[in-house]
């Protein structure tokens, strides 16, 4: 069966919703409805719709003409088996002591090497992405530095793959608390899978939080180690509350930041009581290291 796909960008997060919205009247009805803030530092949103049949183009072009959007782009997906498809391109990855991988790849986990079992699902972290890559490496340099965390939290925490990370660097003897969170529901329960698959379902809790407002995370704080791998906006705003939420000493390994943001995010970072200790570009991601 094909599938159709109609995306456009606007500008505004209350115009996207609007639109998004607006495209449950269309008939045939879209199967699925997405948008999200576009990570150029535009400013700009994508409004997408999913079809299982040809989509009313004239009630689309409407649309984006009331709403202030651009025409929609149509266009009609090949039939794919996505599996397989993700299970060929997602080859594993190395970053510092870690070994990120599906288990397709699981004989070729290194004998000397942090596995962290990450099967591709509707959540980021699978290790492929420059953001996550640069947070595991920063992990890895603060452990071979002799740092050591006795708490730990992951703020948007996708697969959890960080907060993971640092379940293995660090024994249950030394690491008392390890918290993942994540504003969406979807990504806690890929969270949680990942957790048990990789045999540490007693040593991280996945939490579903807006930032750090959750009691869990509130009585388990200060931490030694914050990881906050989403966006330029969220980690500006968070910048205090991270902060507060910091042991004296502590480090916050910040991402989801462009090479041309970072200057920016570390200002403000320092401004809230922090130093810069570290900064990584890996493609077109910055992924910065701070101790408070």
């Amino acid at each position: 069966m094909a599938t159709f796909t109609a995306l456009t960008t606007l500008t505004g997060k209350d115009q996207a919703e609007a639109l998004a919205a607006a495209l449950e009247t269309l008939d045939p009805e879209p199967t699925g409805i997405g948008l999200f803030e576009m990570e150029d530092g535009s400013g700009l949103w994508e409004v997408g719709g999913y079809f299982d049949t040809d989509p009313d183009q004239a009630g689309l072009a409407l649309l984006a003409a009331l709403h202030g959007a651009r025409p929609f782009a149509i266009s009609e997906l090949p039939e794919t088996d996505w599996v397989a498809k993700v299970r060929r391109e997602l080859v594993p990855v190395e970053a510092g002591r870690f070994f990120v991988y599906g288990s397709h790849d699981a004989d070729k986990v290194p004998a000397d090497a942090e596995p962290l079992l990450i099967e591709a699902a509707m959540a980021f972290g699978t290790g492929h992405h420059g953001t996550t890559q640069g947070c595991l490496r920063a992990l890895d340099r603060l452990a071979g530095q002799g740092f050591v965390a006795h708490s730990v939290i992951d703020i948007g925490c996708g697969t959890a793959v960080l907060a993971m990370g640092a379940a293995r660097v660090w024994p249950d003897s030394v690491l008392g608390t390890v918290l993942a969170s994540d504003i969406d529901e979807v990504a806690v329960e890929v969270a949680r899978a990942n957790v048990i698959a990789n045999d540490l379902g007693g040593r991280v809790t996945c939490l579903e939080a807006t930032g750090l407002d959750h009691p869990v995370i509130a009585s388990a704080a200060p931490f030694d180690l914050i990881f906050a791998n989403i966006l330029k906006g969220p980690l500006i705003d968070m910048a205090g509350d991270v902060t507060a939420a910091l042991a004296p000493g502590g480090r916050v390994i910040l991402s989801g930041v462009l090479n041309e943001q970072a200057d920016e995010v570390i200002a403000v970072y320092r401004d809230a009581g922090n130093s810069l200790e570290h900064r990584e570009e890996i493609g077109d991601w910055t992924t910065i290291t701070l101790a408070k």
